[in-house]
């Protein structure tokens, strides 16, 4: 009776009011047309960009040594920009790369990000900015196999093509992946993929590593994770 009752109601409608069903079907043509030319040219970016040398590294906080990585990393391309998406604290990245010898002067800081979808949220529009086509994902085991599809999702629907590195952590992890937690972050992610295409957050807490006042943190005392290896 409710299938009955909803046909019947739409034959009404477009009987009652045949100009706006018609204005309904051309929006409707014109949102599927908008949806895939916009699918198209986007793979087509991304062949595009697979073809690339990586041009940034992303990097989402949560283990320290997912930054002496990428610090070890930034020692062979001194010139590819690195995004850490509130990693550790700021002395604690800023004695790994020094430790490394490593350039501190392509490294900037994102600290609004509190959970994976926000590594992106606030993180793709750096990107962006940078011009990035191909970025290296840095995360460790224990955030897989969530963030890799995440980045595929949201990097993806801007046309930056994703490869990632596995960063192994020592003793146990902190966090747990749950399939109901992945299942709520990609479907806020494919939301978002659409949205992000026109809203365009900003993170008003961005720094670079250069600006870093080791004496300022060592006044106020700070703590490094034991993974780090470092000494505060």
């Amino acid at each position: 009776m409710k299938r009955k009752f909803t046909i019947k109601s739409l034959i009404s409608i477009k009987n009652k009011y045949p100009n706006l069903w018609e204005l309904l079907q051309k929006l409707s043509c014109g949102l599927y047309f908008f949806l895939a030319t916009w699918l198209i040219f986007t793979t087509i970016t991304l062949v595009f960009a697979s073809l690339q040398p990586v041009d940034a590294f992303f990097v989402l906080g949560g283990s320290i040594r997912r930054e002496t990585y990428v610090a070890q990393k930034a020692k062979q391309y001194p010139q590819t920009p690195i995004l850490i998406s509130h990693g550790s604290p700021d002395p604690c990245i800023w004695l790994i790369f020094q430790r490394e010898l490593a350039r501190l002067q392509n490294v900037w800081l994102e600290k609004c990000a509190n959970s994976t979808f926000e590594n992106f949220y606030y993180g793709i529009p750096i990107l962006r900015r940078w011009g990035v086509h191909k970025v290296m994902l840095i995360t460790s085991p224990s955030h897989l196999p969530r963030a890799k599809w995440m980045a595929q999702i949201l990097l993806g629907a801007h046309g930056i093509w994703v490869e990632s590195e596995i960063v192994q952590e020592l003793g146990v992890p902190g966090n747990r992946e749950s399939w109901v937690k992945t299942g709520l972050d990609l479907t806020r992610s494919l939301f978002w993929a659409i949205l992000s295409q026109i809203m365009q957050p900003q993170c008003s807490n961005v720094i670079k590593l250069t600006k870093i006042d080791l004496p300022a943190w060592e006044h106020r005392g700070f703590n490094c994770e034991h993974q780090g290896g470092l000494r505060n």
